[in-house]
């Protein structure tokens, strides 16, 4: 926040020296037209000149008001008071020299704290969470993370140095930092879709600070996923006789990609699925609703660019990085329990893949929730069973 606030006053002082040099300059052209259409002119071009450098000034000071009152809301009763005992904060902390955004909320600090790990790579969902889950805030304590490379975190770290290991020890730095915070011993983790990835990840490589690992929208085999969902897209144009679907599609090529196009060629079938899925009628509550999301109170307007670039520019940058994982080879054994939420109607997620994944895995326990009226987001399309079976787990404990 303090180089938010740095960089709008050097901007502000910069404006200022143009200001000044910019009336000289025309109080100097002003007295040597000799003229009067000439001085007409310069003071039209003084005006317009004002009101242009005035429109700059309004839109930084915009942007910085934006940015320093960024908020996560209080969280409230029926009869909108402040609820004793609870947290809603919205902070930036420092993880392994980053700095990174996150959110905190819940109805008391003396509950279980839970860590939502966004999908993407490169998306933002602190906002979404507290639209969809609130009611876990009576019996969590909800952590939304901004990931390094997505919104209020964008600039946490240089494209090129971001890596899957960057987010397994930034995600083992917060946990250790909520631990703290909250005086608990372990905290639960649920992921979706990429971040039910990095959940297993966290969970294999520290099994001693988590609770239980659950997975909704499961990623399991990345380059498989692509393929399947590559030619699921495909099929379902062909149905459709959607002649111009096919023929991007084909021109495209199958993936995987990994030019500086990679997420646009992705997104000719993801963007594809998506939207039929949303056509679901088997589905409830259709899916994203990004706009509400990205004009939140959590995101000024320099972090509303940023949710955009995120899941554009980093998702070109990381994705490709997970095309050589399978978890049913590298994270065939864990320490603690799973469990994957998924979605009957996912074609995104292969369901098929995560149930061959359940099937070798060896945990502590492990199990498969269906959502009968689900795509790729249980936590959206189902959200009060979600919660329900979230809680069902917390008591299992």
């Amino acid at each position: 926040m303090f180089y938010v606030i740095l960089w709008g006053l050097l901007m502000l002082i910069c404006i200022g020296l143009l200001i000044y040099n910019l009336v000289l300059l025309m109080g100097i052209v002003y007295r040597r037209c000799k003229k009067r259409e000439y001085q007409k002119m310069v003071l039209r071009l003084i005006k317009g000149g004002f009101l242009f450098i005035g429109g700059i000034v309004m839109t930084i000071c915009l942007t910085m008001v934006t940015q320093i009152t960024a908020d996560t809301p209080s969280i409230v009763n029926k009869h909108n008071q402040v609820i004793e005992g609870s947290i809603a904060e919205l902070k930036e902390v420092n993880l392994n020299g980053r700095k990174e955004w996150i959110s905190i909320r819940g109805e008391s600090t003396h509950n279980p704290v839970l860590l939502f790990l966004a999908g993407g790579p490169g998306g933002s969902q602190m906002a979404a969470t507290r639209y969809e889950l609130s009611e876990l805030e009576k019996h969590f304590i909800v952590v939304g993370w901004d990931q390094p490379g997505s919104g209020k975190s964008y600039k946490a770290i240089k494209k090129s140095d971001l890596t899957i290991q960057t987010y397994i020890d930034d995600g083992h730095a917060l946990t250790k930092y909520l631990k703290e915070k909250f005086s608990e011993e372990k905290i639960y983790i649920v992921g979706e879709s990429w971040g039910s990835a990095l959940g297993i990840f966290l969970a294999k490589e520290y099994p001693k600070d988590y609770h239980a690992v659950i997975g909704t929208g499961q990623m399991v085999d990345f380059l498989e996923t692509e393929k399947l969902d590559y030619e699921k897209a495909l099929e379902i144009a062909e149905i459709r006789q959607d002649t111009q679907k096919i023929e991007k599609l084909k021109s495209n090529g199958y993936p995987p990609y990994y030019d500086s196009d990679m997420v646009w060629k992705s997104a000719e079938y993801l963007n594809y699925l998506s939207s039929y899925m949303t056509k679901n009628s088997q589905i409830h509550n259709g899916g994203y609703n990004t706009m509400r999301d990205i004009f939140s109170i959590e995101y000024g307007i320099i972090d509303k660019v940023n949710y955009l670039r995120g899941i554009v520019t980093t998702f070109n940058h990381v994705y490709p990085q997970l095309y050589d994982i399978d978890l049913r080879v590298t994270h065939a054994e864990l320490k603690v329990p799973v469990y994957f939420f998924l979605g009957r109607h996912d074609i995104n997620a292969p369901i098929q893949l995560v149930e061959d994944y359940e099937r070798i895995l060896k945990a502590p326990y492990k199990e498969i929730v269906w959502f009968e009226h689900s795509g790729h987001s249980p936590w959206i399309n189902e959200s009060q069973q979600f919660v329900e079976e979230l809680l069902k787990i917390k008591d299992h404990d």
